[in-house]
Formats: structure tokens, C-alpha cells, sequence
């Protein structure tokens, strides 16, 4: 259910910003001693002074809702919209009394902030890779257009204007991961597959002959099946569930249109965050998601 309540008001979200933050104990942002006292406050947020730096703070300092123009319960409203319905910023603007220009900056902020996953494979892992037809977008021009370099036979790559995003399934502890990469090649896929817990860690791929090297790497036991023969599933070895999750990255990123291949990591990650809230009612995603960003 959508958390009305929390953000009724610039107040009832700055009252929501102080329990999270400080569940665990106040403490200064800056030389993050304990020894705080209360000391007036700024707008609708507490104020605090420290006694060992002699310093002032707030419930925003130090995090990316420090020194923002729109108001808390905006902020909050536009990033709880952006991962629980996938709300577009175009459509964000259209919601929110604010400029598009200053909600697209703290929107592109807030992704950044987001941690990408750690990959830590038990196995068996699946992987597979897609391609989104992304360029240099949003940017002033200073010249003519380029041509789209899409028209090529074979696989996309970051320089041809369409970047490999992998998509790894962890079968043994349920995680997936969506990675971009400049290339589809051995490197990247030893890179994405190197934190493992088992000597061998078994992987199921697809034939594409970037994972064709795995065969012979002791670390590896590898089994695929060849689409191109019409081969989907042999046992357990097939990317039946990387394919499924491909296809809700694809929708995730298609109300987002214009989308710059050198901000396609930032708009990726919420993406994996809006899966860790899928189920949590509105509260708790609240909350989960501004613990995320502090």
C-alpha cells in the first residue's frame, strides 16, 4: 500500500528521515562521536550540535537530500514511484511542482548512490547476456548527428552504440545480478564469475563462444545448451531464468527513454533494488529505500 501518511507532508517525511538514520544511536557525520545534544532546529529538521568538533548538523547532512531545493516528501514521493511503479522522470515532473531539470539531477543522483551487488556465487550460476541500443544521448550537440552503428551483423558492443548487459542467476542462494560491460568477451566473463565459494564452480551458458573458454579452466565446470540448434534446456543446464530476467530489465528500462549508454549502470541498479521491495508493503519499502542512500 502506498505510504500516503509518510508523505503527507515535508515534516511527516523529515520525522521518517530521523528513525531511520539514527536507529541505530546518534552520532556526528562528521567525526561520528556520540556526544550530541540537541540545539534548535532548521526548517522542519533537527538540529544538533556536536561537543567534540563544535559542529552543527542536521537529519540531511551528509546525505544526497543535503542542500535539495525540493522538499523531502517530493524527493521521497519520486524515488519510492521510480522503483515501485517504474515511473518515468518525464512523468515524475508532470506529478511533482518542480523543474524536470533539478528532478532528473536528484533522481540521477539517487541511482548513483545505490551500491551495485556484490556477486558472490555458491552455484550453480546461470548467465547470459543482452543488448540495449543505447548511445550518447541527452548531451548538447557540437556537431551533426552520428549515424547509429546498429546496423552491423553480430553482437553490440559499448563503441557501436548497443552495450552487453549480463545477467547472472545464482540457483543456489537466489540472487541475480544485471552488470553492463563495454564488451561481450572471455575477460568480462571470467571477471563477472571470479568470487566463488566452490573449487569448481558449474556454470550452464548458452553457445556463444565468449564462455568457450570456461571448458578448459579447472575452476569451471561448464554446460550449455545450443539455441542455435534449437537446444533450450538439457537437464538443468539452460538460461531459462536469465532470459526471464533480461526481459524485466528490458521493460524496467523502456519508460526511460533516451537513456545514455554511460548512465545505463546508474539506471540498472534500482532496477535490483525495486526486487529487494517487491513485496514489502509501502512502509518498509520506505524505509528500506532511504537506508539504501545513507
Amino acid at each position: 500500500m502506498f505510504p500516503f501518511e509518510l508523505l503527507s507532508s515535508e515534516a511527516s517525511a523529515a520525522n521518517l528521515l530521523e528513525q531511520v538514520r539514527w536507529r541505530e544511536g546518534l552520532c556526528c557525520p562528521r567525526c561520528r562521536s556520540e556526544s550530541v545534544i540537541k540545539h534548535g532546529s532548521y526548517r522542519e529538521y533537527q538540529r544538533y550540535l556536536c561537543k567534540d568538533c563544535d559542529r552543527t548538523f542536521n537529519d540531511k547532512t551528509g546525505t544526497i537530500f543535503a542542500h535539495a531545493k525540493i522538499g523531502l516528501d517530493k524527493l521521497l514521493f519520486a524515488f519510492y514511484s521510480l522503483l515501485r511503479f517504474n515511473t518515468s522522470i518525464r512523468q515524475l515532473d508532470a506529478e511533482i511542482d518542480v523543474s524536470y531539470r533539478s528532478l532528473r539531477r536528484r533522481v540521477e543522483q539517487f541511482a548513483r548512490t545505490l551500491d551495485a551487488p556484490a556477486i558472490n556465487l555458491v552455484g550453480p550460476v546461470e548467465i547470459d547476456e543482452f543488448y540495449v541500443s543505447a548511445g550518447k544521448k541527452g548531451r548538447e550537440r557540437d556537431r551533426e548527428s552520428r549515424s547509429r552503428a546498429l546496423s552491423k551483423r553480430g553482437r553490440g558492443t559499448y563503441e557501436e552504440d548497443k552495450p552487453p548487459v549480463f545477467t547472472l542467476v545464482d540457483r543456489g542462494t537466489g540472487q541475480r545480478y544485471v552488470v553492463p560491460a563495454k564488451s561481450a568477451d572471455e575477460a568480462t566473463v571470467r571477471l563477472l564469475l571470479e568470487n566463488h565459494e566452490k573449487e569448481s564452480l558449474t556454470v550452464y551458458t548458452d553457445g556463444f563462444r565468449a564462455y568457450d573458454p570456461l571448458d578448459d579452466d579447472e575452476d569451471f565446470h561448464r554446460e550449455s545448451v545450443i539455441h542455435g540448434d534449437g537446444e533450450y534446456v538439457d537437464g538443468d543446464a539452460h538460461v531459462n531464468t536469465c532470459e526471464s530476467h533480461a526481459s524485466l530489465a528490458r521493460r524496467w528500462l523502456s519508460p526511460h527513454r533516451g537513456v545514455s549508454k554511460d548512465k545505463l549502470t546508474a539506471y540498472l541498479r534500482p532496477f535490483q533494488l525495486r526486487r529487494r521491495i517487491l513485496r514489502k508493503p509501502g512502509r518498509e519499502a520506505l524505509k528500506q529505500i532511504i537506508r539504501e542512500v545513507l
